[in-house]
């Protein structure tokens, strides 16, 4: 079946969901070659016919789930967001921050590390980065892909730490993932384990941000980073 893939068009569609064991563990193989590839070959190189062949499933198999490899990517997208938020609530239910400031230092550590260590995260996060591609996360291209992350991440943070929320909370936790999303794009732009000089400014940046626009309990403008981030 070929593919047709165009930047013109929206993201491609996850037709179904598995439901039955055995369709899950085939929809998650597809998924672990997916990445796979991603590391291998890039996103431009990588087709339908390799994944299904990788992944041990017929191609009529993979257009059951996926309706070309545009899907394929989101779906990927997605279960990485998934799996950054599940890490991110055990950190957090290990070692509770006490601020927005040091939630943020959390969550580039574990960023980082997924960027580092995870098949096929190095490529594809939690969307892609090229023109046209904002809207990997939405299906209906309403909401963008970094205002999607924010929104979990915010939901995550008043869950399970009890920050303070705030009037205009929404709109500064987006201004940090578009901050940290930036610089952190050009941190592992050129070096697979991430330029560190560029990743600790990540990590400054956002940390003084939040300190300004929601308080913080650093003990000025000029205090180090939490140093939770290995570079």
């Amino acid at each position: 079946m070929p593919e047709v893939e165009s930047d013109s068009l929206p993201s491609g569609s996850v037709r179904r969901r598995p439901v039955q064991r055995r369709s899950v563990a085939r929809f998650e193989r597809m998924l672990d070659a997916c990445a796979a590839l991603l590391d291998d070959v890039g996103y431009d190189a990588m087709t339908t016919s390799e994944v299904a062949r990788r992944a041990g499933v017929p191609i009529g198999t993979l257009y059951q789930f996926f309706d070309g490899k545009q899907a394929l990517a989101r779906a990927l997208a997605e279960r990485n967001l998934d799996v950054f938020l599940d890490r991110l609530h055990a950190r957090f239910a290990a070692s509770p921050p006490g601020d927005w400031a040091d939630a943020a230092s959390c969550v580039v550590a574990e960023f980082v590390d997924m960027k580092r260590t995870v098949p096929g995260f190095a490529a594809i996060d939690f969307g892609d980065a090229r023109a046209g591609k904002l809207f990997m996360l939405d299906e209906e291209r309403q909401v963008e892909n970094n205002e999607l992350v924010a929104q979990q991440l915010k939901e995550l943070a008043l869950t399970d730490l009890k920050l303070p929320d705030d009037p205009g909370l929404d709109t500064v936790l987006l201004v940090a993932v578009e901050a940290a999303d930036g610089v952190l794009r050009l941190a592992f732009r050129h070096r697979l384990d991430g330029d560190p000089r560029l990743i600790a400014e990540a990590e400054t940046l956002v940390r003084g941000y939040l300190s300004a626009r929601l308080g913080r309990t650093d003990d000025g403008p000029n205090a180090e980073s939490s140093g939770d981030v290995t570079v």
